[in-house]
Parts: structure tokens; C-alpha cells; sequence
């Protein structure tokens, strides 16, 4: 994991790393960027299922299906996270409207952390896969549904935005440092 940008807002310290997600031993939950069945896939939620093991698809049956810019929360299993919170992304042309489900899962997740008492959590850019959304309008959508929802609260202390690759890295440190 590599520390590219982080700044404090409302008590809470925001970070970008570029890194992978299964391995945030440092925060309690982590963000999936689930399918509506909630079921292992590629990219994120593929790599998040085979880290956690099959208990995490066992417990993810009985939640499923979700709509665009809902989250449910389960255990982590074998991840170092206490916490998956599983967030599905709208398909970018698809689900309407886009910006506000993607809004929604960011805020959706941060109001699973408060009430189970998650005082750190890390997020995918979620939707940028398969689903399509672009990667500039994710980032401010992504940006503001979160420092919108911490100006409500004051009880989560790291919210981390955690990047695979470097080019979607420098994009969502270009759009938090406007």
C-alpha cells in the first residue's frame, strides 16, 4: 500500500493509497463492489470473496438480491476486516439515475459503518469496472457523497479510498485536491 493524498475533514482523516483492498489490516471494514446477488465475480468482488473464503457467500445468500445504491453489511471471515459492506454501483447507461445510486452507495456504506460502530473504512471506485461509469465523474461523485455525509457525523475516523491502478489513482487524487 502506498500513502498518495490524504487530508482531515470534520475530525476524519481521508486517504488515497494505491494498493489492494483485501489487504487493509488497519480498518475494520471494507467496501465490495458487489453484483445484486451479491456473489463472487471479477475485479473487486472476486478478489474480495476468494480472500474472505466461502463463508462470505454463504452469509451473502441470504441478503441477496440489492438494487443500484444499496449496501448490506456482513462479517469478513478470513479478510483482516471485521466487516465487508457490500454496495452495488449502478451500471453507468443503464441504472438511473447514475450519479445519484452511485451517491447513495457511498452514503449508504458510511451509514452501515455508524450504526456498527465502524470507526474506519475503505472504498473501491465503485462502478468504474465492468460497470462503465467513467472514472472522473465516479471520483466527484464518490468525493462529495462522502464529505457530505461526514458533515452529518463525526463518529468515523479514516475513510480510505483505496486504488489498483496508478492512472485511476492520480485521478481521484486530481478531483480531492480541487
Amino acid at each position: 500500500m502506498r500513502l498518495m493524498f490524504y487530508r482531515e475533514v470534520n475530525n476524519t482523516r481521508i486517504e488515497l493509497v494505491k494498493g489492494d483492498i483485501t489487504l487493509q489490516e488497519d480498518v475494520e471494514a471494507i467496501v465490495n463492489a458487489a453484483n445484486a446477488e451479491l456473489m463472487p465475480g471479477g475485479g473487486v468482488a472476486g478478489a474480495i470473496h476468494r480472500a474472505a473464503g466461502p463463508e462470505l457467500a454463504d452469509e451473502c445468500r441470504n441478503l441477496a438480491p440489492i438494487a443500484p445504491g444499496e449496501a448490506v453489511i456482513t462479517e469478513g471471515y478470513k479478510l483482516p476486516n471485521s466487516f465487508v459492506i457490500h454496495c452495488l454501483g449502478p451500471v453507468y447507461g443503464v441504472d438511473k439515475p447514475e450519479e445519484e445510486l452511485l451517491a447513495n452507495c457511498y452514503r449508504r456504506a458510511i451509514q452501515l459503518a455508524r450504526e456498527n460502530k465502524i470507526k474506519s473504512i475503505a472504498f473501491p471506485a465503485i462502478s468504474t469496472g465492468v460497470f462503465g461509469y467513467p472514472k472522473l465523474e465516479a471520483a466527484k461523485v464518490a468525493f462529495k457523497a462522502v464529505l457530505d455525509e461526514l458533515a452529518l457525523s463525526k463518529e468515523i475516523n479514516l475513510i480510505r479510498f483505496v486504488l489498483f491502478e496508478e492512472r485511476d489513482l492520480d485521478i481521484f487524487q486530481k478531483v480531492f485536491e480541487d
